[in-house]
């Protein structure tokens, strides 16, 4: 439970509340709802295949497994990618935030400065040996709980009941459209499947840990995005938007409510970004010693196996200095509900019950319905924004038709399920 909260409740929130709200305006708090049943669906699924498919790999395993390396290849890769983006956007608002509470303009050339610069700090970390302590790491996630919790229940006696009327929602495709761009912020209950070798009793702790932490994080979501958007105007939101949290909680804590948000924001993506690098890198070794990824990653450097790691940082700082922070949210987001819309259907390879069939084919719709909302809406606001994301799907299928031709892999079929 405490590495599905932790996973989800890192930097998503905090950095893509803004956007979220400019958006969806008074529904916001509504995509959050929308965004939320998609995960709750995609972790009903999560649950199964981690009771019956238990491995560190997670959902590369999971994808390999159910349907081969010829499809789970393009798809492996397409995580990999979207971890990149995942940690870029962390990186920004990390960044946003640490020069907010520097007195630097956040939307000025700072942002990317510090973005860039806790990248390569966490990379140095990573390469010295440095380790979170799991103890440690609770810590920090029950204390970010803490003060998201403050900032819920002091915020909402002051809530202007006029900016959260359904008279001012905008349409229900807008506020779907929302809800799949931060979807990123949901995204981290999947590294439950990482731990599933290490749960004493499968069959009830993993549910329950998806079950419980999905349903705690929706609800903080929807309470911290109702109290954002009742206590700040559309012009401030606008304004604010890349440190939305903080500005929303000066008008009932002050100054230290602002400060108090922003240290909260600043600690949750350093830690989202050291635990995603470090788990990334990892993750980049293996696909390249199982042939998904070319096999210089798997080198040792340094007489270490540490090549993925490096690229990782490379391909981060390239989002972070090149990406604009909306392409990089529908870049993530995409990437993402393509991935568990696959981890969904990869259910019905199972011999399950009817009512667990629907269920998995709901949320497959539900995912690729919020990613159809999404090209939908860029396409109409914001059409370059496109091609960030066609070179985002087309650098996914290139790098695996690249292996491919270079002949080191050998496509596997899917493998017999129970």
């Amino acid at each position: 439970m405490s590495i599905g909260i932790g996973g989800m409740v890192g930097g998503g929130i905090f950095s893509v509340l803004g956007l979220t709200v400019q958006i969806a305006g008074a529904g916001a708090y509504l995509s959050f709802v929308a965004g939320g049943v998609i995960s709750a669906l995609t972790g009903r699924s999560y649950a199964l295949l981690s009771v019956r498919i238990r491995s560190r790999g997670g959902t590369a395993f999971f994808l390999d497994k159910c349907f081969g390396t010829a499809i789970g290849g393009p798809l492996n890769v397409l995580l990999w990618l979207s971890y990149f983006v995942m940690l870029g956007l962390y990186a920004v608002a990390f960044g946003s935030y640490g020069a907010a509470l520097l007195g630097a303009d956040p939307n000025g050339p700072w942002r990317r400065v510090l973005a860039s610069g806790v990248v390569l700090a966490f990379m140095a970390l990573n390469l010295a040996g440095a380790r979170i302590v799991g103890r440690t790491e609770a810590i920090l996630v029950y204390g970010k709980l803490a003060i998201l919790l403050l900032f819920c229940v002091a915020g909402l006696a002051f809530v202007h009941g006029d900016r959260v009327s359904p008279a001012h929602y905008p349409s229900i495709g807008v506020i779907v459209y929302a809800g799949g761009l931060i979807f990123l912020g949901y995204e981290g209950f999947e590294l439950i499947a990482n731990a599933a070798e290490d749960a004493r009793d499968p069959r009830r702790s993993l549910p329950l840990a998806y079950l419980i932490s999905i349903g705690v994080v929706i609800l903080l979501y929807v309470l911290v995005a109702f109290v954002a958007v009742g206590n700040l105007s559309v012009v401030q939101i606008d304004r604010d938007r890349d440190y939305a949290l903080a500005a929303a909680a000066r008008p009932f804590l002050g100054s230290a409510g602002f400060i108090l948000i922003g240290i909260a924001a600043v600690i949750s993506t350093a830690s989202a970004i050291n635990a995603t690098l470090y788990g990334t890198g990892k993750f980049t070794y293996l696909m390249a010693r199982n042939g998904e990824l070319p096999p210089g990653l798997a080198k040792p450097v340094w007489d270490r196996p540490i090549g993925g790691l490096l690229f990782t940082t490379a391909g981060t700082l390239v989002v972070v200095n090149a990406v604009q922070i909306e392409g990089i949210s529908l870049m993530g987001s995409a990437g993402f509900l393509l991935i568990f819309a696959a981890v969904n259907l990869a259910v019905l390879r199972f011999r399950v019950s009817r009512t667990t069939k629907l269920l998995a084919v709901l949320g497959a719709a539900c995912c690729l319905g919020a990613l159809g909302a999404m090209t939908t809406y860029t396409a109409t606001k914001m059409p370059g924004q496109l091609w960030v994301l066609g070179g985002f799907l087309l650098g996914a299928v290139g790098v695996e038709g690249l292996v491919r031709l270079r002949g080191r892999r050998t496509s596997h079929p899917p493998l017999p399920l129970p």
